[in-house]
Parts: C-alpha cells; sequence; structure tokens
C-alpha cells in the first residue's frame, strides 16, 4: 500500500482532508503526530465529560421532579387552603383545597387578582395580609371568598411575606382554614358550659339541701336519746300519778286504816315515793341535754367549747352509757372499768354525747354478733385520763377507717345513719385537747379511744 507523506507546503485543512480521504496509511514526522493524537485525546476528554455531564443533568433532573413532585403533594395533601400570589395580589399558586372551597378549576383561579375572589366586604381586610413588610412578620386575619354559591365560611387566615434572593419583597403565602364550624363549635360548648354551669349550681343547692337534712337528721339524733329518756320517765310518772291519785282519793274519802295500809301496799306508795327523786332528776338532767343541745349547735362548726366545769368521769359515763342501751333496746354484756375519782375539766354535756355516740355506734356494730360484750373503761395515764370504748363485733374495714371521722360518712343502711356522730364526736375531742382514735383488736373487734388533760 503506498504511503502518504505529509508535504509542509499544502494548506493545512486540504492536506488533513487528503490524508484522511487517502487509503494509504498516513505518515506524519514525530512532532505533527503528537499533536494529532493529544487532538484527539482532548476530544475524547471533552465526549467523556460531555457524557458524565448528561447522566448527572438527567440525575439532577430527576431528583428535581422527583422533589418537585413531592412538595405538590404535600401542598395538595394539606387541608387548610393555600394561595400564593406576588407583589401587586396575582395568584401564582393554589392548592386543591382552596380549588374545592370556592368549587373552580386551576385556570379560573390562578393570574386573577385575589381582591376578585373574596367576599367584597373583606376588602379592607385583605389590605392588611398583602402589605409588603419583613420576613418574620406574619399578619392574622379572617376572609370570606366569593363562590358560585355565595360567600364562603369564614376563613382563619395568616399571611407569610416572601422575598427573593436580594431580599426585596415579592408577594404573600395565605394559608387558612376554616372557622366558622370551630365558631359553631365553640358557641356549642359555650352553650353547654353554661348549662353545665346551671346543672351544677342547681346540684350545689340541692346538695346543700341534702346536707341541711342530714344535719337536721343529726340533730334530731341527737335530740332523740334525751328525748327518749324524758319521755320514759314521764310515762312511768304518769302511772304513778294514777296510784297516788287512787290513794289520795281513799285518803280523803276517810277511809279506815287497815284498808288504807293495804291499799297503800297494793299502790305500793311507798316505792313509788322512793322512785320519785331519781325520776325527777333524770327527767331534769335530760331536758336540760335537751336545752344545751338547742342552744349550742353552734359546736357543729366547733369554735367552742361551751362552758367548762369539773366532770366527775363515772357519773359522766354510767349516764351515757345507761341512756344508749336503754334507747337501743338490746341485751349487751355491758362491762364498765373506770377508776374512782377521776376528773376531768369541760362541757359536761358534750362530753357526755361523745360516750353516748361511741357506745351506741359500738351497740350497732355489733348487731350480728351472738354473744355482744361492751366494754367501757377510763384510767388515769401520767396527767390525762384514757378513755376507752372496745366491742366484740366485725371490726372496722380497712377501706374505711381512714374516712370514719369525715362528716356524712356512714357504712349503716339506708336511713339508719347520717353519718355526722363520729364527726361530731371528733371535734368536741379535739376542742377537749384530745384525739380520737380508732383501731382493730387483735381479738376482734374495734376500739375507740382518746385521752382528755385530767383536771
Amino acid at each position: 500500500m503506498p504511503k502518504a507523506r505529509h508535504s509542509p507546503e499544502m494548506n493545512e485543512t486540504e492536506s488533513l482532508l487528503k490524508l484522511i480521504a487517502s487509503r494509504g496509511s498516513i505518515e506524519f514526522d514525530h512532532e505533527r503526530e503528537g499533536a494529532w493524537i493529544e487532538v484527539i485525546r482532548k476530544m475524547d476528554e471533552v465526549y467523556s465529560d460531555l457524557l458524565r455531564y448528561e447522566v448527572d443533568l438527567e440525575h439532577k433532573n430527576a431528583e428535581l421532579e422527583e422533589a418537585q413532585a413531592f412538595v405538590t403533594n404535600v401542598i395538595e395533601s394539606v387541608s387548610d387552603i393555600l394561595v400564593v400570589c406576588d407583589a401587586i395580589g396575582l395568584v401564582q399558586q393554589v392548592n386543591s383545597a382552596f380549588q374545592n372551597t370556592l368549587s373552580r378549576s386551576i385556570e379560573d383561579i390562578v393570574g386573577r387578582n385575589i381582591a376578585d375572589i373574596i367576599d367584597a366586604a373583606n376588602g379592607a381586610k385583605l389590605v392588611q395580609l398583602l402589605k409588603p413588610r419583613g420576613a418574620s412578620d406574619v399578619v392574622d386575619g379572617e376572609l370570606r371568598f366569593a363562590t358560585d354559591g355565595g360567600s364562603s365560611d369564614l376563613f382563619a387566615i395568616n399571611s407569610s411575606p416572601r422575598h427573593d434572593h436580594r431580599g426585596r419583597f415579592i408577594g404573600v403565602v395565605l394559608t387558612g382554614r376554616p372557622i366558622g364550624e370551630l365558631r359553631r363549635a365553640y358557641e356549642a360548648l359555650h352553650k353547654a358550659h353554661h348549662e353545665l354551669q346551671r346543672v351544677q349550681r342547681q346540684l350545689v343547692e340541692q346538695e346543700k339541701m341534702a346536707s341541711l337534712g342530714r344535719l337536721v337528721a343529726g340533730v334530731a339524733h341527737e335530740l332523740n336519746n334525751p328525748i327518749s329518756f324524758v319521755y320514759g320517765n314521764i310515762h312511768t310518772l304518769m302511772r304513778y300519778r294514777t296510784a297516788l291519785a287512787a290513794y289520795f282519793d281513799a285518803i280523803h274519802g276517810k277511809g279506815k286504816a287497815g284498808d288504807l295500809a293495804a291499799l297503800k301496799k297494793s299502790l305500793r306508795i311507798d316505792e313509788i315515793l322512793e322512785d320519785f327523786g331519781p325520776l325527777i332528776e333524770g327527767t331534769m338532767e335530760g331536758a336540760v341535754r335537751i336545752s344545751e343541745i338547742v342552744k349550742n349547735l353552734r359546736r357543729l362548726s366547733f369554735s367552742r367549747i361551751g362552758e367548762v366545769e369539773r366532770v366527775n368521769i363515772e357519773r359522766l359515763i354510767n349516764t351515757a352509757v345507761l341512756w344508749a342501751v336503754r334507747t337501743k333496746q338490746v341485751r349487751v354484756d355491758v362491762r364498765m372499768e373506770i377508776e374512782p375519782e377521776l376528773w376531768v375539766s369541760g362541757n359536761e354535756g358534750q362530753l357526755h354525747q361523745v360516750i353516748v355516740n361511741l357506745v351506741e355506734n359500738a351497740i350497732d356494730a355489733m348487731r350480728a354478733t351472738e354473744l355482744p360484750r361492751l366494754v367501757v373503761s377510763a384510767a388515769r395515764k401520767g396527767n390525762e385520763i384514757l378513755f376507752r370504748i372496745s366491742d366484740n363485733g366485725p371490726g372496722i374495714d380497712m377501706d374505711n377507717i381512714g374516712r370514719i371521722f369525715e362528716p356524712f360518712f356512714t357504712t349503716k343502711r339506708v336511713g339508719e345513719g347520717t353519718g355526722l356522730g363520729l364527726w361530731i364526736s371528733y371535734g368536741i375531742v379535739r376542742e377537749h385537747g384530745g384525739e380520737l382514735s380508732a383501731a382493730n383488736d387483735p381479738q376482734g373487734g374495734a376500739t375507740f379511744s382518746f385521752a382528755l388533760p385530767a383536771a
């Protein structure tokens, strides 16, 4: 194959074309051959760079499309309306929520001035939302939009400013959500709140009346003991009156001495006369107790003890236990363990009520006990007098032991207890310088105890 030689006199372009077109081998001198090799290498690098740039551009374009699709999807998924406006109020972009609000297509909205698609009465509010401002200056407002069916529901609007890379104001982004339904819900809630307050006031009044009823029942409960005692004594005195009247009629009828003696014996006049003293004394004491209860109802607030006197403990306990047992009319084995010559300073009527309440509660607790036993004791312990009332009943439920001194708390059946006895007793003992406590005995039953300063 003939070899072609490159001549320096030949035109560079023509000789290159001729050399390429020639079927023979092309021979260059060493310098030109190196130059051509370098050109071909550079062209190859440029082509490779172009291919790489094209691949990178395709990847970035795909990423950009994904990012744009993601942003569009997020915007379309937002339930709040979104409107992008330029600096003069022309709508540039909206989301589906806004289209649904206006019931219009995006073509009917984009490019129009936002002032043309809001309710005419909201023009002044729109000016504040569109005005130029700093990047962090977000403005709140309320707007209604014009729809084919009239004005839309009221929307709470947030207007955030937009700025370009130079910091120039280029428009706003309006986001909002309907507050008409929320406002209606708030009004309904407000109405329900007022209704609840009305019902609450009514319940408070009912509770006041119920508390008053329980208080009255508690007072009646306190009055019942001395009244029952007085009633029993009066009933006995009425029977004695009949016997004495018959005896006096016989005397005034000038009956014979033998007949009068026999009548006196049959009518038991001597026993009646002996019993008159205790009966009258007990009746007077009951009347005094009633008077004290009525006049000193203020002690329910534990404001004051009342009249202070030296109280004989033995006499106090004996009288109180006698009253309580007589009222309950049950057979109870009562054991009294009282040291002699025990005295305290306080209001005897109130302390009497404490013992009566504790004894009555103990008797009620032993209602289902086969052989009920009650132990009432009082003993000196240092400078104090320790009182203890113990029973052999079922004891106090551990869930209730911390609540038994609360007002109106009771474990008795409806109609049997007011829940005031222990509360009153607790307050009286505290006002006298003691602390009433309750505990279950290991052998069974419950014990109420308190200590008062000795007189």
